[in-house]
């Protein structure tokens, strides 16, 4: 290396670490202005984002022993077997959302209750956007194996009516948190909800799954970068997996290779999982 490049080296290594102390005086001048608080009581907490230990003990996480394939939790882990009885049977069973055609993998943070309601209904019309970074940490540490080196992280859309009355989309706010976490890319419109859809609220599981038939597609320009990717999903919540599988099918025609969904909180049937 010669004397100049070692100059340069020298040069950028200090500015690195004047850029560490600027940050690192900039969040504390931060926290005195507007002390970290949690994100649902208003509580002190350590960093801005973090629940207070009171509501983390109240939450339900998903956790092992849970499905291999769509993360559905259970109250104990059998010897020798992975798979949930839908994920064996596949796309014929009622209530499958892991099959060949459409989704690989799901993964969940929360058990969907009022506790977690209340974080997922405040991010999403609350205007609560300070959330979000709190809400991905807990996403990205319940689908750390799916979130792997080439992966592309990708928001289940909002159709553009209902994103400019909403102002934003929170899957896409999640989204962005999670792949900014994670450094891995980011495609906010690789797929385009293309026809309004009623609110999935009150159908039955038959009755969502005609409601988004047919509502998605590949924005054409990004067709290219659906062949033989990764595609990572992100939603806040999961109901009967209806939106989540449309979305995955559509991936998967255009070439998509793998297609895994994240997911903030998730219904889970009564008398399912050690959670």
């Amino acid at each position: 290396m010669s004397d100049g490049d070692q100059q340069d080296v020298r040069i950028k290594t200090a500015l690195g670490v004047l850029y560490g102390h600027a940050a690192s005086a900039s969040r504390r001048v931060a926290d005195l202005v507007m002390p970290p608080q949690c994100l649902l009581t208003g509580e002190p907490v350590g960093n801005h984002g973090d629940l207070s230990a009171n509501v983390w003990q109240q939450l339900h996480f998903i956790a092992a022993p849970m499905c291999s394939a769509c993360g559905l939790p259970w109250e104990a882990q059998v010897a020798g077997q992975d798979l949930c009885a839908a994920c064996i049977a596949g796309e014929e069973h009622p209530g499958a959302i892991v099959f060949d055609k459409g989704l690989d993998h799901v993964r969940c943070a929360l058990r969907y209750d009022d506790l977690s309601a209340q974080l997922a209904l405040r991010l999403k019309y609350a205007d609560r956007l300070d959330m979000a970074g709190g809400l991905s940490r807990l996403i990205v540490q319940a689908g750390r194996d799916v979130l792997t080196d080439g992966a592309l992280v990708v928001p289940v859309p909002l159709h553009r009516t209902r994103l400019i009355s909403r102002r934003y989309n929170q899957a896409g706010v999640l989204a962005s948190a999670i792949s900014k976490a994670c450094g891995l890319d980011l495609c906010l419109d690789l797929l385009h909800r293309q026809r309004a859809t009623p609110r999935q609220q009150g159908l039955s599981a038959k009755g969502r799954e005609r409601n988004v038939r047919g509502a998605f597609r590949v924005t054409p320009r990004h067709r290219d970068l659906v062949k033989g990717a990764h595609v990572v999903l992100i939603d806040d919540v999961l109901t009967t997996g209806s939106t989540l599988k449309a979305c995955a099918r559509v991936l998967k025609r255009a070439g998509a290779e793998r297609v895994d969904a994240l997911v903030l909180a998730r219904v889970v049937p009564e008398g399912i999982g050690a959670i």
